[in-house]
């Protein structure tokens, strides 16, 4: 069953503009790129966020859980513009 990526994506913004705030008192902040057909999230890290040691865990430990607290069906979220830790 093929998912909606307009319903997924509104629930990620939503949870975009609850991080915000830490976000920006930090210097950085993330923007939406896309919702794959797999239901993976893509950010574009910005600012300080996008080369702070912190990331990874920002990215995973704080917006992916808010993600798929919001949207349950969100598989992951990974920035474009973050090197793999794989």
């Amino acid at each position: 069953m093929p998912i909606n990526k307009d319903a997924i994506q509104e629930k990620v913004l939503v949870a975009l503009e609850q991080l915000r705030p830490f976000l920006h008192a930090d210097g950085g902040d993330m923007e939406l790129v896309e919702v794959r057909d797999d239901a993976t999230v893509v950010v574009r890290l910005m600012g300080t966020c996008s080369d702070c040691s912190m990331s990874m865990m920002t990215l995973k430990a704080g917006l992916e859980e808010a993600v798929k607290k919001a949207a349950p069906e969100v598989k992951e979220v990974i920035a474009e513009n973050m090197p793999s830790m794989a």
